[in-house]
C-alpha cells in the first residue's frame, strides 16, 4: 500500500450516491486507460470504499450492491477509477508536475545526444536551463514516456540534441576483469564478449548515448583507470578514447 499523503481521490458518483477510493495517481490513470499491470493492493492507500474519504465515512451496502453488484472494495475500486474522475489538490498537482519534471529531466539526460559536439552527452542541468527557456510545461496527469517526444520538439529549436544509443568495447585487466565485468554486462547489452589468454576481459556493450560520462566513471573506477575503452562507430570505424 501507499502512504495517504502520496494517494489522490478517486471520485464516482452514481444513483444518488458518491463513492470514493485513495490511489496512487499515475496508477489511476493507467487503470483509467486500461494499461495498469500491477498488483492493485501496491497502489491503494486503503482496501475501502469512502463516501467521503477525507471524513472516512463509508457508503451504504445497499449503494454500493445497486451500483456495484458487489461490496468487495478490491472489485468496486477499479470501476470507481475507470468510470470516475481523479481529483487532486493543487499541492498534490505541484508536487507531481515537480516529480515528473525531475523524470523527464533524466530520462533525456540518459538518452539524448549533441551531435555538434560529437555526439557528447547533455547534462541534466543543460536539459532543466533548455526545457525552462522553451517554455515547456510538464503534464502532471500525463506519463513521463507519452512528454518525451513534444519535449524533444521544443528542445531541438534551443539545443542540438538527438537520441541515441551508443557501442563501446572495453578491455579489463585481468586483476580487475572479475568483479567489473559483471557491473559492465548489467550497463546495457552485451553484444559480445571473450576472456583473453592473459585473464584479462573484452566485451562489447551498447547502452543509451547520455550515459557514456557515467559509464567512463564506473569503468575508472572499478580499474584505477587501467581499462581500456573504444567507441565502435561501426565494423570499420573505431574511435579510440
Amino acid at each position: 500500500m501507499i502512504s495517504l499523503e502520496d494517494a489522490v481521490t478517486a471520485r464516482l458518483e452514481s444513483h444518488g450516491a458518491r463513492f470514493e477510493v485513495l490511489v496512487d495517481p499515475d496508477a489511476a490513470l493507467a487503470i483509467k486507460r486500461e494499461e495498469f499491470d500491477g498488483e492493485l493492493e501496491d497502489v491503494i492507500a486503503a482496501e475501502d470504499v469512502f463516501e467521503n474519504a477525507s471524513r472516512g465515512d463509508r457508503p451504504a451496502e445497499t449503494d454500493l450492491e445497486d451500483v456495484f453488484g458487489t461490496t468487495d472494495p478490491m472489485a468496486i475500486i477499479p470501476e470507481v477509477i475507470q468510470r470516475g474522475e481523479i481529483q487532486i489538490t493543487a499541492e498534490q498537482r505541484r508536487e507531481m508536475q515537480e516529480q515528473k519534471r525531475k523524470q523527464l529531466i533524466n530520462r533525456i539526460a540518459r538518452n539524448a545526444v549533441n551531435p555538434q559536439m560529437d555526439d557528447a552527452p547533455h547534462p541534466p542541468e543543460r536539459i532543466e536551463r533548455a526545457l525552462e527557456e522553451a517554455g515547456f510545461r510538464i503534464d502532471p496527469m500525463e506519463p513521463v514516456e507519452s512528454q518525451v517526444d513534444e519535449a524533444l520538439e521544443d528542445l531541438r529549436p534551443v539545443i542540438p540534441i538527438r537520441f541515441d544509443e551508443v557501442t563501446i568495447a572495453v578491455q579489463l585487466p585481468a586483476e580487475y576483469a572479475g568483479s567489473a565485468q559483471a557491473k559492465v554486462r548489467q550497463y546495457g547489452e552485451l553484444e559480445r564478449e571473450e576472456w583473453q589468454a592473459d585473464g584479462s576481459w573484452v566485451g562489447v556493450v551498447t547502452f543509451p548515448a547520455g550515459l557514456q560520462n557515467e559509464f567512463y566513471d564506473l569503468v575508472n573506477e572499478e580499474t584505477s583507470g587501467e581499462a581500456e575503452t573504444r567507441i565502435i562507430k561501426d565494423e570499420d570505424d573505431i574511435k579510440t578514447r
